[in-house]
């Protein structure tokens, strides 16, 4: 229960001075509906006035603040053009006072002529004259006092100013209580950290307070690394399922080649986890095409031998039909029942894989998000396989843990490597294995990068791939044509491409497909039925076509690095050798002028994610929590990488040296963890 000292922060914002149901509702589309959302709002920038007596002291293109008086108005005939005024300062020295589309008798009420008034904006040079558009306050002299000289400015929405947003968030912020120090003394010491209530308000009231900025941010991390720690301890405590399979499966699988080292390596370090009481948590780091497909069918055979169930959760359901199918083929012939069950299945044959999961008949359960249902129980989970984490979270986990009576071994794997810090901020729960060897016959791919304006040459070459009996992936990165017409769409260039070389060879797939229509297409291309696939990002991981040899990305600047490679690793998987085009736009920012230089000049996905946090910070990487997870609000991508370390082994020295949660530092750590909403970590500590 959250402690009452905080219950300030965490009432609703019509709690607030002046909000009313109707000046709520750009607070909602902003995300601010309580007192806490608005205190942990951040300036974007600041305006910085500087206040002078006369026009010919003050810089040009800057905030200024001075006394000025209307001599003359000038309206136009027209209802579009300015309403200007004509004002002198102290000295006679004039400026133009500019207004767009606004009714003239505003600005004329503003501004009685011949009466000063305190006047701040962004003074300009416009042709022999000097001019203010807009002006931000207009005032009697008198209350020229009330305008600060230094103003923070807020992310808005439709419907509130910067004023009245201003003034809630500082109705916000004076409500923070002050709070018990939850750093580690000599760590805030040495960064010259204020206190959390002086931090805050510093944030808001002073610009560049790195310090206070900086404190607000490691706040966060903490908070996110003392739950993550307290996750995996309460993991630890709870009772699993030692599994240890005697092989009998794994020895019947006929691969088409011998694992690699890698492989054998990672399956030996989650033989060793499953055969612990301890429930294993385990992240199983891959590059595209390393074999993580191979290393969790053991990790699921293991748990069958032992007599357990196993579940393998993707996270889209052409991914789990892709997974599936492709258990069905490795275990073609041994006496493993498989069975998969997503959003769309209904009816008497998702009432009999129901019945078989209960009974214990189904061995193997592959599904979506479908499998965290009420109605789906087991007779004896032991295992649970999540491809591609970032689309499930903590939460999950831990619903999937309340299926089983005893919680069940994780394995958790990424579609491309994280980089390190990053990997800590998201998994720091998790003990990790890398799968660094790419399977033998694995082909390197030719990428190249080419712009938009060689279309044509491209769709030639395409013919020219299609003739020789190959088969080729066209990816665009909409679905519809957009208004300003300026992007691809994967309907616009499906069509173009199906007369070009005919319907019967052209097939197209996108996430707004209804499912079955999507599974005809896909096994339809599978089948080498259809010679082009034309797609969304959909196809951006688990299609495995060995046919598919080539690969052309449009608009591949609108992509990030990670999924560029993801799409590249589609093709590459057969014998022949295989090509990359990266088309793009003519123009390009620096940032994706570098990102596709790498990917032409490197197939190595570990190297691809490193350089990738590089070039365009941790945001992106770290990927939106699409399932209700907590992000950060207050820490940057940069911020998160330059803290991380510190409050990792902050958090550490508090659950290992100090006393844990129960210790007076750790009772200021609670209130850490509910000011940040990560107190799902402590009825966890409760629980276990």
């Amino acid at each position: 229960m959250r402690p009452d000292i905080l219950n300030p922060l965490f009432t609703e914002s019509t709690a607030l001075k002046g909000v009313g149901s109707a000046s709520a509702k750009p607070l909602e589309r902003l995300g601010l509906t309580r007192v806490v959302d608005l205190a942990f709002h951040l300036p974007v920038s600041w305006i910085e006035r500087q206040r002078v007596r006369r026009l010919a002291e003050a810089e040009t293109g800057r905030m200024v603040a001075l006394v000025l008086t209307a001599q003359e108005y000038r309206a136009s005939g027209t209802a579009r053009a300015p309403f200007r005024i004509r004002a002198v300062d102290m000295a006679g020295d004039p400026v133009s006072i500019v207004y767009f589309g606004k009714n003239s008798g505003w600005p004329r009420k503003l501004f009685p002529l011949g009466e000063p008034r305190f006047v701040s904006g962004r003074l300009d040079q416009f042709g022999e004259e000097l001019q203010i558009v807009h002006p931000d306050h207009v005032v009697p002299v008198e209350e020229a006092g009330q305008i600060a000289d230094c103003e923070p400015v807020y992310g808005l929405s439709e419907g509130i100013t910067n004023g009245r947003l201003r003034d809630l968030v500082a109705q916000s912020v004076e409500r923070g209580p002050a709070l018990d120090e939850w750093i580690e003394p000599g760590l805030r010491a040495h960064k010259g950290w204020p206190s959390w209530q002086e931090a805050l308000k510093a944030t808001h009231e002073t610009p560049g307070a790195k310090a206070a900025r900086e404190r607000l941010a490691y706040d966060e991390v903490f908070a996110s690394q003392l739950a993550l720690m307290l996750l995996r301890a309460s993991t630890r405590r709870r009772r699993g399922l030692p599994l240890a399979g005697d092989g009998h499966l794994r020895n019947a699988l006929r691969l088409p080649f011998a694992p690699t080292g890698a492989q054998r390596r990672a399956s030996a370090e989650i033989e060793g986890d499953m055969a612990q009481a301890v429930p294993m948590l385990r992240l199983l780091q891959g590059d595209v095409g390393s074999g993580k497909t191979l290393v969790a069918l053991m990790a699921l055979l293991n748990a069958v031998e032992a007599g357990a169930q196993a579940t393998f959760l993707a996270p889209t359901e052409i991914l789990a039909r892709q997974h599936y199918a492709s258990l069905q083929t490795m275990l073609a012939g041994l006496p493993v029942n498989v069975a998969i069950l997503t959003g769309r299945d209904k009816g008497k044959a998702r009432e009999s894989t129901l019945m078989g999961l209960a009974d214990g008949s189904i061995h193997i359960l592959v599904g979506t998000h479908a499998i965290f249902q009420e109605a789906v129980t087991y007779r004896n989970l032991g295992l649970a396989v999540i491809d591609e984490q970032h689309r499930f979270g903590v939460s999950q986990r831990l619903m999937l843990t309340a299926k089983a009576e005893r919680t069940p071994h994780l394995l958790v794997m990424t579609a491309t490597p994280i980089p390190r810090t990053l990997c800590l901020a998201q998994y720091g729960d998790m003990d990790v294995s890398r799968l660094d060897e790419m399977p033998p016959g694995r082909q390197s791919i030719d990428t190249r990068v080419i712009g938009d304006d060689r279309l044509e040459d491209i769709v030639s070459a395409l013919g020219r791939h299609i003739a020789a009996g190959r088969q080729a992936y066209w990816v665009c990165p909409l679905v519809e044509q957009s208004e300003d017409g300026d992007e691809a769409a994967a309907e616009a260039r499906a069509a173009m491409l199906k007369a070009r070389f005919g319907a019967d060879v052209v097939g197209m797939v996108h996430g707004q497909m209804p499912g079955p229509e999507k599974d005809a297409v896909m096994e339809a291309f599978s089948r080498g039925q259809l010679k082009l696939l034309v797609a969304t990002t959909v196809i951006e991981v688990g299609v495995d076509v060995p046919n598919a040899t080539l690969m052309i990305v449009e608009a591949a600047e609108r992509f990030g690095l990670a999924q560029l490679h993801q799409l590249r690793g589609r093709v590459g998987r057969g014998d022949q050798r295989s090509f990359c085009m990266l088309l793009h736009g003519s123009n390009l920012s620096e940032t994706a002028r570098s990102r596709l230089a790498l990917m032409r000049e490197t197939n190595d996905g570990f190297r691809i994610a490193e350089e990738d946090l590089k070039l365009r910070g941790a945001g992106e990487i770290l990927g939106t929590r699409q399932s209700g997870e907590q992000r950060f609000r207050l820490a940057s991508p940069e911020q998160i990488q330059s803290l991380l370390d510190a409050a990792h082994d902050d958090a550490r020295l508090l659950m290992d040296r100090d006393g844990g949660l129960a210790s007076p530092r750790g009772q200021a750590a609670r209130l850490c963890l509910y000011l940040f909403e990560r107190d799902a970590a402590i009825s966890l500590l409760a629980s276990g």
